[in-house]
């Protein structure tokens, strides 16, 4: 019997479902429906309607679904539309300590868009003074004074949470939706934290209402398999998950595209590009993982990491504006938001008789926008947008077949009439369109490369969403960049959330951190995505240590499911996986041989001499990638080395590495980016300050392995 997993991706213009073997993940089927941003339930109408439409087209049956997950825009679109519920702050503590507590958690009102913001009300028990109708009374005073959600905060509730969950439980009792500081995260700075919590709990009624539909709605379907939702980090939580901590799936929509570079395009070193119709989300990925950052909400920081997405607005919908001749800009605008066809997707031939008759007016698509976006208008009155799908179209840069391939001869017919306005060739003027529409993507490629610590050599561009060929290989040939469209392109945030791992982070404030606290908060993140329905033999877990801060951080992520396609899919013979290497390592295929094997995954090296000055100066290099059966590279460290070890011998082997690599200077010692290659996996050691923590959790990973089972350990020095 087949089995699928489902993934639904609700974007801003079209919510996609597709439909994946399990067994191979192999892509079934897919369906697409317009997104229901203002129906009845909201964007949860067109998660369903997807769904059945999906199952309908496929014949797939509810009991053949092993897995179901979407993404979601509500919290995103909340936060920027101000779509929230005031929250009222039942504050706790008591004598001078107290006071403090008072102060730190009156917070007042946060902004989130123009002209909206998110309104809190605040009140303070004394613990030694207040009992349980204290607690009722002061919520029913929050509540008549607006508060729809409640937030109870303590100092140190991340230690003893016991009176904020008794704040929670009298509040829900009162039918007021509620979150303890503690349940966001486990560090210490009780403002920041009661920020956090505030916006979390000003998500929580329509979180809960749009989770209780679509599972609802799921259920009556007859699926039985678990509903997940896509996180702000790339992977997928429970929706019982959603309804306790909803503003963990800010971003969550970008985030499942950034997953399926991941596991669907395998991206071990690069930039992603989805580009769809309006906007464009670029995301860097390094050693198989994508970037984070610090989240923000009306400029506040917040104890929370999101994938850090860049999102512009150019896409393949984008339209050109004009001043003095010369385009100057191409969007923010989109066709899709001004309600106008592209032109290249006319009816065949429909605009080539009015060819000579299109003229260009610069107008404003929408009140409010600038006047100066070209806009063109026919013989008999019908406006019609040349976009960046058009240009590239017209300029033969989107290959037949591709879901950005429109009417060749519309797209020329547009495009010629831009060039009557820009006094060039058509074929210079979709050039140019192109070259200014690269300009804004190719700038944050750029400033990812830098933060991520490495040059544009052996980085390449994968390009995602349904733009994609329309605009990534403009920005390619831009930055000199290599260009590769991931597979199934215009659904690939769908795949994506189809794919994602359970995944959970798990904080604490915690001086001097020891081999016992690293062992803990492991076990915590382990136990945290078991109870989420990951699979325990499928979850890896790595940990980092900031010891300026105290901050002690595990990232946990595992399989719903034992998936097979590494087991059932062929396997690339030394020549595929070593020329994977040498691309990866921007190195000649003479030069990179196989230095360690150690089963699912064999290290390559790669050395260089490169010619500087004339010829004057010689520069001599080297670097590691590990690939894996596929093909696929999973890591690449550029002047790494690698050491095959056995389980037996990691205590010893890597204390010998570790004393080899590390370099010591002013701030103290220095140890190198470290990782293990364990069972086809990359095990990353590199977030802790001290030999000691390294070799304490390397051992916790080989636990339970043979003791002759090969390992591969990467190094670096940082900075590499």
């Amino acid at each position: 019997m087949a089995r699928y997993r489902i993934g639904i991706d609700v974007g801003g213009t079209f919510t996609h479902a597709v439909a994946l073997e399990a067994s191979g993940l192999a892509l079934a089927a897919q369906a697409k429906v317009p997104t229901t941003h203002r129906a009845a339930r909201g964007v949860a109408e067109g998660v369903v309607q997807a769904l059945r439409q999906l199952l309908d087209t496929a014949d797939i049956r509810a009991a053949d679904i092993s897995f179901l997950a979407y993404s979601t825009t509500q919290v995103t679109n909340a936060l920027l539309e101000g779509d929230v519920a005031s929250v009222g702050i039942v504050a706790l503590g008591s004598g001078l300590e107290g006071r403090r507590v008072a102060q730190q958690t009156r917070i007042g009102s946060i902004p989130l868009a123009p002209g909206r913001e998110l309104a809190t009300v605040h009140t303070y028990l004394d613990l030694a003074e207040s009992d349980v109708s204290s607690a009722d009374r002061a919520l029913a005073e929050l509540k008549e004074a607006g508060a729809i959600a409640i937030v109870a905060a303590q100092a140190f509730s991340v230690d003893d949470p016991r009176s904020e969950l008794e704040v929670m439980a009298r509040a829900e009792a009162a039918h007021l939706p509620a979150t303890g500081t503690h349940e966001i995260t486990g560090r210490y700075g009780l403002r920041m934290r009661t920020r956090t919590a505030v916006i979390n709990a000003s998500l929580l009624p329509k979180a809960i209402a749009t989770a209780d539909l679509t599972e609802e709605a799921a259920r009556d379907i007859g699926i039985t398999a678990p509903l997940m939702v896509v996180r702000s980090d790339g992977g997928v939580m429970s929706v019982d998950e959603v309804r306790r901590r909803p503003l963990l799936t800010l971003l969550s929509g970008p985030a499942a595209g950034v997953a399926a570079a991941l596991m669907y395009a395998r991206v071990s070193e690069g930039v992603f590009l989805e580009v769809g119709g309006t906007s464009t989300d670029i995301s860097a990925i390094r050693h198989g993982r994508a970037l984070l950052r610090t989240a923000e909400v009306g400029g506040h920081r917040l104890f929370m990491r999101t994938v850090d997405v860049r999102t512009i607005g150019v896409a393949g919908g984008s339209m050109p504006r004009i001043t003095g001749g010369q385009v100057h800009a191409v969007g923010p605008r989109s066709a899709h938001l001004a309600g106008l066809p592209y032109a290249c997707f006319m009816q065949h031939g429909r605009l080539v008789p009015e060819g000579s008759n299109l003229q260009v007016k610069l107008a404003s698509p929408i009140t409010g926008d600038p006047d100066d976006y070209a806009i063109l208008e026919t013989g008999v009155g019908e406006r019609v947008a040349v976009t960046v799908t058009c240009a590239a179209n017209a300029a033969g840069l989107v290959p037949e077949g591709d879901f950005a391939r429109g009417d060749l001869g519309s797209a020329r017919a547009a495009v010629a009439a831009l060039g009557g306005v820009l006094h060039t060739p058509p074929e210079q003027a979709a050039r140019r369109v192109m070259d200014v529409a690269a300009e804004a993507p190719a700038t944050v490629v750029d400033e990812l490369i830098e933060q991520r610590g490495t040059t544009r050599r052996g980085t390449e561009l994968i390009a995602g969403g349904g733009g994609a060929s329309a605009l990534v290989p403009a920005v390619g040939q831009k930055l000199g960049l290599h260009v590769r469209l991931a597979p199934s392109a215009p659904v690939i945030s769908a795949i994506g959330t189809a794919l994602a791992l359970v995944r959970e982070v798990v904080e604490r404030t915690v001086p001097d951190a020891s081999e016992e606290d690293l062992l803990r908060i492991r076990r915590e993140a382990v136990e945290a995505v078991v109870r989420q329905g990951a699979d325990p033999s499928s979850i890896s877990v790595d940990i980092e240590y900031d010891a300026r801060t105290a901050l002690l951080r595990a990232f946990a992520s595992g399989q719903t499911e034992l998936r097979e396609r590494d087991l059932e899919a062929d396997e690339a013979s030394d020549e595929e996986r070593r020329r994977a290497a040498a691309k990866s390592l921007a190195a000649a295929l003479e030069d990179v041989a196989p230095v360690a094997d150690a089963g699912l995954l064999r290290a390559y090296r790669a050395t260089w001499e490169r010619k500087r000055l004339l010829g004057l100066l010689r520069e001599r290099g080297h670097g590691i990638a590990l690939v894996d059966p596929q093909a696929v590279v999973r890591l690449v460290l550029p002047r790494g080395s690698v050491a095959r070890l056995t389980a037996g011998e990691v205590r010893e082997g890597l204390s010998h590495l570790l004393e080899e690599e590390t370099r010591y200077g002013d701030a103290g010692a220095e140890l190198p980016q470290l990782f293990l290659g364990l069972r086809g996996r990359i095990v990353n050691l590199s977030g802790l300050v001290s030999q000691a923590q390294v070799l304490s959790l390397a051992e916790a990973e080989v636990a339970g392995v043979a003791r002759d089972e090969p390992i591969l350990a990467a190094t670096a020095r940082r900075g590499m």
